[in-house]
C-alpha cells in the first residue's frame, strides 16, 4: 500500500464519525492497538522533543525501508503516533521525504488538538522525516 493509499484509508475511517468525541475514542483505540515498544528503546535518544507527553520513536532500516515503532505515556498521543506509523512505516526513506501528509488536515486532526498536542504532532512528523533524511544519505 502506498503512503497516499494509507492516508486515504485513514480518511475513510474517520469519515464514519461526525462527533469528535468518537474520533478521539478511535485515536485511543489505535493507541491501545499499538504494539508495545521494547523497554530498551524507551531512552533519551528516541524521546521526541516538543511533545507535551513522553513519546518514544524507534526507527529501523530493513531491506531499504524504514520500520517505525513507538510508545507514549498519553493515550491520545499514542493514537496519533499510531496513525503516523500506519501511514509512513514500511516505506523507503525517499517516499517518506516526498510524502505530503494531507490526511492530518482532511480528518481535522490539527484543528481539534490543543496547541501543545498540535506542536507535538509537528514534532513527531519532523522526527520521522529526519530519520528518512538520515537513512536516505546512507
Amino acid at each position: 500500500m502506498t503512503i497516499n493509499e494509507a492516508q486515504d484509508a485513514v480518511i475513510a475511517e474517520f469519515e464514519d464519525f461526525t462527533d469528535w468525541m468518537d474520533k478521539y475514542q478511535m485515536l485511543i483505540d489505535l493507541g491501545n492497538e499499538l504494539e508495545p515498544l521494547d523497554e530498551q528503546y524507551k531512552n533519551e535518544q528516541n524521546l521526541i522533543d516538543g511533545c507535551q507527553s513522553r513519546v518514544w520513536l524507534q526507527c529501523d532500516y530493513v531491506e531499504g525501508k524504514l520500520i517505525f515503532t513507538a510508545d507514549s505515556d498519553a493515550l491520545i498521543t499514542k493514537g496519533i503516533i499510531a496513525l503516523l506509523i500506519r501511514v509512513l512505516s514500511n516505506h523507503t526513506p525517499q517516499e517518506i521525504i516526498d510524502a505530503d501528509l494531507y490526511f492530518i488536515e482532511q480528518i481535522g486532526l490539527r484543528q481539534h488538538l490543543s496547541p501543545t498536542r498540535s506542536n507535538g504532532l509537528l514534532s513527531m512528523v519532523t522526527k520521522i522525516k529526519a530519520y528518512a533524511v538520515g537513512f536516505s544519505l546512507q
